[in-house]
């Protein structure tokens, strides 16, 4: 049986190709699957609840601070801007549910408005009030 002499001076070479079109792959899934969490910026001391539930598709968060301030998407709002940028961050990423973080010392009227705005940007839109574990 004659066999194959291999020459010293050839190397084995690997070919990469299929290795990276998988990877290239796998990132175009990750990054089209990926939800992006539009959170308000600042934390607040939440009232605590007893009874409480998770919202699994929320990408909206709005902030009301004990002094009044809104803050929604990092940045610092007025009660006046609420419901336009309500509508903007609904164009970017629908959602069916924003999280109101009130914090425990907010007055009840300001929370009121918000949630009045919120209802004017988006009529199918569902409010969730955020609550600490308690």
């Amino acid at each position: 049986m004659a066999r194959k002499k291999i020459r010293e001076d050839e190397e084995a070479v690997i070919d990469m190709t299929p290795m990276l079109d998988i990877v290239f792959i796998m990132l175009i899934f990750f990054i089209v699957t990926t939800s992006f969490v539009k959170e308000a910026g600042i934390e607040v001391n939440k009232p605590k609840a007893a009874q409480q539930t998770k919202q699994k598709n929320a990408n909206i968060f709005v902030a009301i601070k004990d002094n009044g301030e809104i803050w929604l998407d990092k940045g610092r709002v007025d009660i006046e801007r609420v419901g336009a940028r309500i509508e903007k961050l609904l164009a970017e990423q629908p959602t069916d549910v924003v999280i109101i973080q009130a914090d425990k010392d907010a007055k009840h009227g300001v929370v009121v408005k918000v949630m009045d705005a919120i209802k004017e940007a988006g009529s199918g839109l569902r409010i969730s009030i955020a609550a600490a574990k308690g």
